[in-house]
């Protein structure tokens, strides 16, 4: 299928697949709605197929790639959605070397998908050690995407959904101990998310003071009454304010709070890209923002956390 951009649709089309995305709306929903921009042909089914991810655009990183050791790992969270207190996610790291600072990429409202597990790869070939957590894990872990097609991503929200979100706190904070526990680890941690995902990034700045490196991608600010708490230098991304107001919006009263508690931060909103412009699985991504963005933050982990 040919790679559309944001710039092909309407911006309400965007906005009600954005509400879809996020679960506020069902895909009957959705499809009612779409109805209205399906001219020349098109109809709104053949609109959903257009914006819903394709995987095979995600792979920057091979899952086989020699400068890489990637696999599933387990980790242990007692307090957090397991019945077992078991955790699973994908580890990735470089195929050389002793020790390495580490980082946790916390997905989506989606699970482990395939484009988070590449971002985990991603890491790996630029010198860190990333676990990539799949919240939802508890419940069957992400869907295959070999067996369901696009429905994985859907059935992975409806996953996601079901979670305790108390205790999938819990379970970020456990992979993050994890990892500076690992053999490996220099014992200098960076966090990294996206959507939802961001949000985690937020809460762990404010839970874990070992945390030297926060990059939320379009996630929501913490609490005002917690950012005091945070130890970490921020690195904060957002869509354009126009296209993602409820989560850009957040970032005025966020930057406020780091600057008067004297925390060390830096925050981009990307003019004209919309919510999840660095996932580039669907038209909202913006291919110069994306690259900006991710540049951004190696940089920011490079100076961070391997100094």
């Amino acid at each position: 299928m040919e790679r559309k951009k944001a710039s092909d649709f309407d911006p309400q089309l965007l906005s009600l697949f954005n509400r879809y995305v996020h679960g506020g709306i069902n895909r009957r929903e959705f499809l009612d709605g779409a109805a209205k921009f399906a001219i020349g042909g098109m109809t709104a089914i053949g609109l959903w197929e257009m914006l819903r991810p394709n995987y095979a655009w995600a792979q920057q990183v091979a899952k086989d790639d020699k400068r890489i050791k990637a696999e599933y790992t387990f980790f242990p969270s007692p307090n957090g959605n397991a019945s077992d207190g078991k955790m699973r996610g994908l580890l990735a790291r470089p195929a050389s070397g002793d020790k390495f600072p580490v980082v946790v990429v916390f997905h989506e409202n989606r699970g482990l998908n395939p484009y988070i597990e590449d971002v985990a790869r991603r890491l790996a070939v630029s010198g860190f050690i990333a676990l990539a957590p799949d919240g939802i894990w508890p419940l069957g872990g992400y869907p295959s995407v070999e067996k369901y097609g696009t429905e994985a991503d859907e059935q992975a929200g409806a996953m996601f959904r079901k979670l305790d979100e108390g205790k999938y706190n819990e379970d970020c904070v456990a992979a993050a101990e994890f990892l500076l526990k690992h053999p490996q680890s220099t014992g200098k941690l960076g966090a990294v998310g996206f959507c939802n995902g961001g949000a985690r990034v937020n809460m762990l700045a404010v839970r874990m003071p070992q945390l030297a490196a926060a990059v939320p991608f379009y996630g929501r600010a913490p609490a005002a009454a917690d950012v005091p708490k945070i130890k970490a230098s921020v690195l904060a991304h957002f869509a354009d304010l126009k296209n993602d107001a409820n989560t850009t919006g957040t970032w005025a009263g966020y930057e406020e709070g780091l600057k008067a508690n004297g925390i060390k931060y830096e925050g981009h909103i990307y003019p004209k890209t919309f919510h999840g412009f660095h996932n580039d699985t669907t038209p909202r991504y913006d291919e110069a923002a994306a690259k900006l963005a991710w540049q951004r933050t190696i940089d920011h982990f490079n100076k961070t956390l391997k100094s």
